[in-house]
Order: structure tokens, then sequence, then C-alpha cells
């Protein structure tokens, strides 16, 4: 699975003009699965997700985890960040993991996350989103469980 991790004051997600999940300090966390990703890669990256220390403690340095920091993940899943970039200028996305095999990986990691204890806010898998947030530090991470 591969994640992109942002650390965020305020993350939201709208569809079709309604607001369906919104968080305040936390993660905003860009999930795709890949096709040999399997229930226990979103469970390693969730637990991985969980102990990393990324917020600042008292003396402002980087050295506390999500849930020490008393913050929140809002999970999208985002089959673009498979994009094979490799030829031409139209990324292909043949790396993705299928939707029906996705959807269930996104949701696995989701419940992973939330059961590490972290409070979980998700998208909606399939759908156009528009993701609204505001970057802190700004503190962006790139995860891929096959690194």
């Amino acid at each position: 699975m591969r994640a992109l991790l942002q650390r965020v004051t305020h993350g939201a997600v709208t569809v079709d003009g309604d607001k369906i999940s919104e968080i305040d300090k936390g993660y905003m966390i860009f999930v795709c699965a890949m096709p040999d990703d399997s229930a226990q890669t979103a469970e390693a990256l969730a637990q991985k997700v969980a102990k990393l220390r990324l917020f600042k403690d008292a003396d402002g340095k980087m050295n506390l985890n999500i849930l020490q920091a008393e913050g929140e993940a809002l999970v999208v899943s985002q089959f673009t960040l498979a994009a094979d970039t490799s030829r031409g200028t139209r990324p292909g996305f043949s790396y993705a993991a299928k939707p029906d095999i996705a959807e269930v990986l996104y949701q696995a990691f989701a419940q992973a996350l939330s059961d590490c204890g972290v409070a979980v806010q998700t998208g909606k898998f399939g759908a156009d989103m528009s993701v609204d947030i505001t970057n802190d530090g700004p503190v962006t991470i790139w995860l891929d469980t096959d690194s």
C-alpha cells in the first residue's frame, strides 16, 4: 500500500456539495491499495502511521505520535498514488489494485487505524471528492509498504 500523510490543522471532504467528514489537528492520509496488498498490509501500514512521531512536544521537536497529540485521521482513497508516468505525458494506473479489492483494503486500513485508538473519519470510496486541508509545518510523508 501507498500512503501520502500530511500533518494538518484542518481537513474536510465534500462530495456533491455536502461535507461528509471533517477533522481538526491530525493527519490527512491519502491511501492507495496495490494489487499484491492484503489485510495484513493494511494493518501494518496503519500501525506504522499510528506510531509515527510527527507532532511537536513541549520542546518543539517532532516527538509525539497522533495518539499522544490527541489528533484525528481523515483517510481518503486515492488510486492516483499508483500513477505510472514513465511513458508519455498521460499517467497510467495499472499498478493500482482493482476497485473491488481496493475498497476492501481501504476500509481495512481505516478500521485498523481506528483499532489502534485513532479517531478516524473517511472520504467516500470512488467518489469525486473535494478535499480541503491546511497542512501544518508543512509536514508531508510518503509511505510505501514495498519500501
